[in-house]
């Protein structure tokens, strides 16, 4: 069934405003207000306020099943570098990873089913703050999500550079990598630069440190497990004739498996408190709080896949392809009510930008291609007796 151009040209100017106006995470109140005004004018019952600024809307139709379909909401602290019409007046922020595309599908197609209605049950429409390393999904299971509104399953779509627009990709377990985000604190002694012997030297010790941690994945683990350590920030120092009393490191650890994750950890943490002290230096490690791996049900991913076959077609539906070392926070909601999460494709002509990129723009192309998946996704799993 096709979408009506008239709703894909609402949704494309909802997306474009959401674009211009990006907002971080738990800071989402122009696009929580955007969502929550167009949900009241559709009838919706709609709550707001859960995990901050997140916005509910819920659509009951007659007896059946219950199911969520969540979209993230907030942007990035990036600086847009693209020239768009609808480029981010925002300094600093820009929407680099397609959350404004994700929010305008998801309102559409509660407009869409709110007016269609051919389904029976209730569906959930969650517009959630703080996906991007803030754990917004997390805080709105700790605040009553599934308790306030309990679910049979939950279903999120991202859109995917590397896949062909319109093409779906799910698999049937790990989705996504887990995250565990640390700062590491190497602590030595300050000296005059040139008599270095007089001091303990926390910027060679960093240096060794860095280079050292690259063993873990490539000498401490088999092959075949998933693990990507990176330092991805260093900071110490004040003056460029004085080694520095501290360096701290910070970066992230991503895997595929938990056993892999804690083994990871560990092996951190030991390089950490042993590896500075030749050098007079003692280490200390903080762990941030992460995300676990986004783990796909088997039978909810398998619904995904069977709604894409009979909607896109076999030549457009990749199943069980190899997960993304990225990480995901809807993996906090899978792990508290059966669900999958899903790509699709982002590349149309020329290939799309990567996501967290300062030229990404969201592929307008897809927003016909998620409104309509959403629909069929919710007429097949809410089907109405006959």
């Amino acid at each position: 069934m096709s979408v009506p151009d008239t709703l894909i040209k609402e949704a494309t100017a909802w997306r474009h405003q959401l674009h211009a106006w990006p907002e971080l995470g738990y800071n989402e109140q122009r696009t929580a207000d955007l969502v929550a005004q167009q949900l009241t004018a559709l009838g919706l019952q709609v709550h707001r306020g859960l995990g901050g600024t997140g916005v509910i809307g819920t659509l009951e139709n007659g007896p059946g099943p219950v199911i969520g379909l969540r979209a993230d909401m907030d942007a990035l602290p990036i600086t847009e570098l693209g020239t768009s019409a609808w480029q981010s007046q925002q300094p600093g922020v820009m929407h680099a990873c397609g959350h404004d595309g994700h929010t305008a599908i998801l309102l559409a197609a509660a407009t869409l089913l709110a007016q269609t209605r051919r389904f029976s049950g209730t569906v959930h429409f969650i517009f959630q703050p703080a996906e991007e390393n803030l754990g917004g999904a997390r805080r709105m299971v700790e605040e009553g999500l599934f308790t306030l509104f309990p679910m049979d399953a939950i279903y999120a779509m991202h859109n995917w550079p590397g896949l062909p627009a319109g093409d779906l990709a799910v698999n049937s377990g790990a989705m996504m990598a887990s995250l565990d985000a640390f700062a590491i604190t190497l602590t030595g002694t300050s000296c005059h630069a040139a008599m270095p012997e007089s001091g303990a030297d926390p910027v060679v010790a960093a240096a060794e440190l860095v280079l050292a941690l690259q063993t873990i994945p490539a000498r401490r683990l088999s092959p075949l497990a998933s693990a990507v350590v990176s330092i991805t920030q260093i900071n110490g120092g004040e003056a460029i004739n004085v080694i520095p009393e501290r360096v701290q490191l910070r970066g992230t650890v991503r895997c595929l498996q938990a056993d892999v994750r804690q083994k990871v950890r560990g092996l951190i943490e030991d390089f950490v408190n042993n590896l500075p002290q030749p050098f007079g230096v003692t280490g200390e490690i903080a762990w941030l709080p992460g995300y676990p791996v986004t783990h796909n049900h088997a039978v909810q991913a398998e619904q995904v896949r069977d709604v894409a076959l009979s909607t896109l077609g076999a030549d457009r539906v990749h199943w069980q392809v190899n997960p993304s070392m990225a990480s995901e926070d809807f993996a906090c909601m899978l792990q508290h009510c059966p669900g999958a999460y899903f790509w699709l494709g982002a590349d149309g002509a020329t290939p799309s930008r990567p996501l967290h990129n300062a030229f990404y723009d969201f592929n307008d192309q897809l927003i016909g291609d998620g409104i309509a998946f959403w629909q069929q996704l919710v007429e097949q799993l809410l089907p109405v007796s006959r």
